[in-house]
Parts: C-alpha cells; sequence; structure tokens
C-alpha cells in the first residue's frame, strides 16, 4: 500500500474470540507498521460478552440484532463506559490534529470539536495518507461490518480524489494524469477474471471515458481489437445487465479474451495502466495428470489459471520433459493442484523438480580412438587422435573444437561430424547423465580409408573417443548456486542465518533496513527446496525472500558420490 500509495482504513477482526484485545493490535499497528493510527469505536464488552460499539465520532452506541446482525440499534452511551469513550475520543482528536493543521487549531484553543468538524478532519488525513482510521467488530457475527462500510464512504477518496497515471506506449512510458471524468478517451483495466456459467468473465475498472455495450475496444497489450457484447453490474452473485458505464465504476463483461493487467481503450490512445509489478516466482513444482486421458483438461487449467494470475508460471523443461509450475511460495501453488482437482476433475501429482546439475572437466585428458567395423559390403572406419581440456576461468563459451590437424589424414569434409560427435557425446555426462559444459575438444591427428570412411563412422568415433577419456580428465559435477536475499526482522536474524549455514548457504552481505535485517547469500538450489515454508515459521511469517540464479559451481566431495550412486540405482532400475 506505501509502494501504490493507497490511503487505508484498518478494522480489527474477531472480537468475540478468546483473549481479545484491540487495544494491544492497535499499539502493535502503531509500533510494527509505523501506522498513524487511532481507533474511531470502542467495543461494547469484549469476547463472549461483546455487544455493540460506540462511535467516537458522533458519540452513540451501535448495537447489532438478528441471526445476522442485520439490525442495526443505535442507542445512547451506556453510563459506565462514558469516561472511556470521553477519553479515547480525546486522544481520537489529538492524533488527527497532529497532522491536520484545522483540527490542530480548534483542539489548542479547546473549541468544542463538532462532529462534522472532526468527520471532515479524519477524511482529510485518511486521503492524504497521513492517517489510519482504526474499526473494529466481528466480521463472522456481522457486528460492525456496517459501520465499517459507512467509514469507506465518509474516509476514504472518491475516485475523482485520486491521482491515477496512465504510461503512454507511444513515448517510452512516460506518465499521464488521468482525469477521472467520462469526459476523456476510455481506459480500463481487467483486473481480475472469473470463469462464469458462460465462458470468462472480466472484471473492468474504468478510469476515464465511457464504456457501451456494443462498443469496439482495443486491447493495448495485445492490439486486438473486441466488441462488447455484454455489460453487467456486479452485486456479489448476481448480475444486472447495463448499456453503459462511466469513469470510476466496476463493470463486468463477457466473451473477452484477455488476461490479467490488461488494458483497454477505444483506440484513440495507447495507455496502459502502471503494469503491475511482477515479482519473479521463487517456487517451483514439477506437476503431471495421473491419467493420460486427462491431458486436455489438464492444459486447459494451466492456460486459465496463467490468464488468471500474472503470478503463476507454466514451463517445460527441456532437459527432463516435466511440467513444471512456478508460483510465489508452496500454498500459492497447493491452491492452484487442488483448483485442477476440484474444478476440473483431474488429479495430478506433484514432485520436486528436476534440478538442472551440469558436468565439467578439471584437468587435460587424452583420446586416440579407432572405430572399425567390418560387415558385408562397405564397412565403418574413422580414427580420432586428440585431447580434450576445461576451458580457462571466465570465457563466454561453454563448448569449442579445434581442428589442429595438419595435412589432409582426415578428408575435411568429415571435419563437421567428428565436431557433431563430441557435442551429442557432450549432451549427457557419463556421471550423472547431464549436459558437459567448459570443455574445449582439439583435434590432432586421425585416420581415414578411401572406402569404409563416412560420416557416420567418424561422428561415432568422436562420441566413444569422449567416452573413453572422459573418466580421466577428472570430471565433477556443477550445480546451480542462487543469489538469494533475505529480509527478516532483526530479532530473527540469528535463527534465519543458522538455517541458511544448514543449507550450505555462504552468507555475503548484511544490511540494515528499519527494523529489518537484508542478509544476501549464495545457497545451492537443491537445498532451497521447501524453504518459503520453513522461513515463514521461523519469523513468524513476516520474513520474504527472493532468489534469482547466479553460477553453477562444483559440488562438494560427498554430494558427488551420492549423485552418482543414485543416477546408478535408477539406472540399474530401467
Amino acid at each position: 500500500m506505501r509502494r501504490y500509495e493507497v490511503p487505508r482504513l484498518a478494522f480489527i477482526n474477531k472480537l468475540d474470540r478468546m483473549g481479545a484485545d484491540p487495544w494491544k493490535v492497535l499499539n502493535q499497528a502503531r509500533s510494527k507498521l509505523r501506522h498513524h493510527s487511532a481507533a474511531v469505536q470502542v467495543p461494547i464488552g469484549l469476547e463472549d460478552d461483546f455487544q455493540g460499539l460506540i462511535d467516537l465520532v458522533k458519540m452513540k452506541a451501535y448495537y447489532f440484532h438478528g441471526s445476522n446482525g442485520e439490525k442495526v440499534v443505535t442507542a445512547g452511551i451506556p453510563i459506565e463506559m462514558e469516561a472511556l469513550a470521553a477519553e479515547k475520543r480525546r486522544e481520537l482528536v489529538e492524533t488527527v490534529s497532529e497532522v491536520d493543521d484545522k483540527l490542530a487549531d480548534a483542539f489548542l484553543t479547546d473549541e468544542p470539536i463538532s462532529t462534522s468538524d472532526l468527520e471532515e478532519a479524519i477524511r482529510r488525513a485518511t486521503v492524504a495518507k497521513k492517517f489510519v482510521p482504526v474499526f473494529m467488530g466481528s466480521a463472522f457475527k456481522n457486528k460492525g461490518v456496517q459501520p465499517l462500510l459507512d467509514g469507506v464512504l465518509s474516509y476514504l477518496p472518491s475516485p475523482t480524489e485520486v491521482v491515477n497515471y496512465a504510461l503512454d506506449q507511444t513515448k517510452d512510458e512516460e506518465k499521464v494524469v488521468l482525469s477521472g471524468t467520462p469526459d476523456g478517451p476510455l481506459v480500463a483495466l481487467a483486473f481480475k477474471l472469473e470463469e462464469g456459467r458462460f465462458g470468462q468473465l472480466t472484471y473492468l475498472r474504468i478510469y476515464e471515458g465511457v464504456i457501451r455495450k456494443g462498443d469496439f475496444i482495443i486491447n493495448v497489450n495485445t492490439g486486438k481489437k473486441i466488441k462488447i457484447p455484454r455489460l453487467v453490474r456486479m452485486h456479489s452473485d448476481e448480475m444486472e445487465d447495463i448499456q453503459e458505464a462511466h469513469a470510476g465504476q466496476i463493470v463486468a463483461v463477457f466473451g473477452v479474451d484477455c488476461a490479467s493487467g490488461d488494458t483497454f481503450t477505444d483506440g484513440s490512445v495507447k495507455y496502459t495502466m502502471t503494469s503491475m509489478n511482477v515479482p519473479e516466482p521463487v517456487m517451483s513444482l514439477a506437476i503431471q495428470p495421473v491419467s493420460k486421458d486427462s491431458g486436455g483438461q489438464f492444459s486447459k487449467a494451466l492456460n486459465r489459471f496463467q490468464k488468471e494470475d500474472p503470478t503463476f508460471r507454466v514451463g517445460l523443461d527441456p532437459e527432463s520433459g516435466q511440467t513444471i509450475i512456478s508460483g510465489m511460495g508452496e500454498l500459492h501453488l497447493d491452491i492452484y493442484v487442488e483448483r485442477i482437482r476440484r474444478e476440473y476433475k483431474v488429479d495430478a501429482s506433484v514432485g520436486k523438480p528436476r534440478v538442472n546439475f551440469r558436468e565439467t572437466i578439471t584437468k587435460r585428458a587424452e583420446f586416440d580412438y579407432l572405430h572399425k567395423k567390418q560387415t558385408g559390403g562397405q564397412g565403418q572406419y574413422g580414427r580420432v587422435c586428440g585431447y580434450i581440456e576445461p576451458l580457462p576461468q571466465g570465457s563466454t563459451t561453454k563448448f569449442e573444437f579445434d581442428n589442429m590437424i595438419v595435412g589432409q589424414v582426415i578428408p575435411s569434409n568429415f571435419i563437421p561430424s567428428i565436431e557433431k560427435g563430441f557435442k551429442e557425446a557432450a549432451n549427457s555426462g557419463s556421471l550423472i547423465g547431464h549436459p558437459v559444459e567448459n570443455l574445449r575438444i582439439a583435434l590432432t591427428d586421425g585416420a581415414a580409408h578411401a572406402v569404409d570412411s563416412s560420416e557416420l563412422a567418424f561422428k561415432l568415433a568422436s562420441i566413444y573417443a569422449f567416452r573413453q577419456c572422459y573418466d580421466a580428465a577428472k570430471p565433477v559435477i556443477l550445480e546451480p548456486v542462487m543469489l538469494v536475499e533475505l529480509k527478516v526482522p532483526t530479532e530473527f536474524q540469528g535463527t534465519a542465518a543458522g538455517d541458511i549455514n544448514k543449507r550450505k548457504g555462504v552468507i555475503v552481505g548484511n544490511d540494515q533496513d528499519g527494523d529489518d535485517s537484508i542478509l544476501t547469500v549464495h545457497v545451492p538450489l537443491n537445498n532451497m527446496f521447501g524453504y518459503s515454508t520453513s522461513l515463514r515459521s521461523m519469523t513468524q511469517g513476516k520474513g520474504e525472500f527472493t532468489m534469482e540464479y547466479k553460477e553453477h559451481s562444483p559440488v562438494s566431495q560427498d554430494v558427488q558420490m551420492q549423485l552418482v550412486n543414485t543416477y546408478k540405482a535408477c539406472k540399474a532400475a530401467e
């Protein structure tokens, strides 16, 4: 909310629960969230005898009757609570006058402050983002919800009081202030998608202009022109057909194919609303349908979820052939797996994705291989000699092939197939079957046969030559190491650092930002699985982290042994 500069109200819920203490919550909001806030209500009774609320602005008591608290009864303040209400009202006036000059003048000269004066001051301070009014109640029992909705009307800005910017795509995303009136060109944002009975329902927030049924609108993100077949206003689960809607309203349209976060205009301007800052996914899972027959429904579900939610990504791992879903955390992905099961009736199995290991060599090794095969008719003959060696550190290429043969011992038309053979062999190393990187192959000598040499013979010769000398080059396994940035409250810094050490991470930086510590660490990706859950439990849900790929670096000897043994066991099982 700070990033997008949103004025806000706070609501303290569950006053009917055991141990409810709204004043403790209010103090925590002030100390931990640094909210400049004060209560605009006082509860009448707490826990089991929570009956109603006292409005400190109007100095009235509200009681909620009926099975769903739908009958709001206004009454005078109970005598035993008058002193508390007066004290809390004074605290409210004092807190607001710290940020509102007009109210401060009245407060300092001890003038009586009327309901309308206080209401206007709270509104001014809230819209200016200098104050957060705190409401309370019990949403489950519907107690306190009606005054909260009145508070939204009283204290939060109307669409015309908020400055909204669009980004002009023709001028390199230059900011343009939108008027928020029906007179300008149409600018609307699709902020939510829903799969309804009649296909995709798209919720639009209109920032400027008018939208009418039957109009043609243009999706700026894709450039497609779309006609609006039906325009509806939503009331929870009921729809009301309307002919047109104006700036400031939220409407829903049917039959519009788009993604969450797309902007629509009438074509006269090329604006997009601020493209939502979509964070990179931090968590990936490999997923596949249990039965082969449900593939169609499975891919349909994944396509729809991707449109609905820009933070949910689907990809195919080219190495393992697994479908990988990525998102903002384990719970995020669990919900989507559950939705595939519930909405599309597809059982999907989820597993830890394969980590993209690599292999490389650490020393030079010679090869001299003769591939000779005699069958009836033309045989196969090809001999290759040379050496393989690791590329120097910091080299830009991952694979180099040098033909250092002097003269024509191997006809030049066979050289490309020798290179092709080595490339193919380097696609899967013999340690754990992953690609081999940082490798230079030098061809120094060889032999060819006038009749039996062919492209295939030389390609096979180079594949076998590579396998022959690979072990002598002391191969090692490389694993992806991630650059992780952790942001945790300072009190949990020790626990978080200890956990990173357990995961074989290296802490390379430590900064302070207010009450938070920011740790920069390098951790192997293989040890980061399930990290979001353990970070949450270590930091009471207050820690967060971002993770991006840094480099591949060698694994320790014990990990290498473990990986090789697992790979051999899998191979034997096959």
